[in-house]
């Protein structure tokens, strides 16, 4: 199997979860039509708290349903949506991608690759413990982050569960991914 969007999101209010829909529409420069997360300047409320004028780099999330798996191995019962991502994708590396990397979503859509979701404490008010299974030290005592990627839509198009994800990468020397 390839990789494939599995499910998709969108919430057109400030709230942790996002309720899966039968598609998504992206906005080329904006995020997903509809979603309160949508538009050229950061819409996150403690980055608009920061400087409103930002770019926003967070149109868009992803997660890979193989970490809902992981999850839920671990005894966290996690739908998709449920962790504030538009689109869960199974079969692709998200968190392994370098930076600038082109998701091909669907007959149309492209999402840029801009950096890793930063996950804060609302995470554990949806389920307490959450946090410190998807922010993690390794083994060098670096901060690992595993709750998913966030992109900017370069190309407008409609997203449904089962349509394919084709990965781009970008030219060498590739940049790893940071949080945003």
């Amino acid at each position: 199997m390839g990789a494939v969007v599995t499910a998709v999101s969108r919430n057109e209010g400030h709230h942790f979860s996002k309720p899966t829909r039968q598609s998504i529409r992206l906005l080329a420069g904006l995020g997903v039509e509809g979603d309160a997360h949508l538009g050229v300047t950061v819409r996150h409320r403690s980055r608009v708290a920061q400087d409103p004028t930002q770019p926003n780099l967070r149109q868009v999330h992803l997660i890979h349903a193989e970490l809902h798996d992981e999850l839920r191995e671990a005894g966290h019962e996690v739908a998709p949506g449920e962790m504030g991502e538009n689109i869960t994708t199974r079969g692709v590396d998200l968190l392994g991608l370098p930076v600038g990397t082109l998701l091909r979503l669907g007959d149309a859509a492209v999402v840029e690759v801009t950096g890793l979701r930063n996950p804060c404490v609302q995470i554990d008010n949806f389920q307490p413990g959450l946090l410190k299974r998807v922010v993690r030290l390794d083994g060098a005592g670096n901060l690992v982050r595993l709750a998913g990627i966030m992109g900017v839509v370069r190309e407008s198009g409609e997203i449904r569960p089962g349509d394919e994800i084709i990965v781009d990468l970008p030219a060498e020397p590739h940049r790893p991914l940071d949080r945003v």
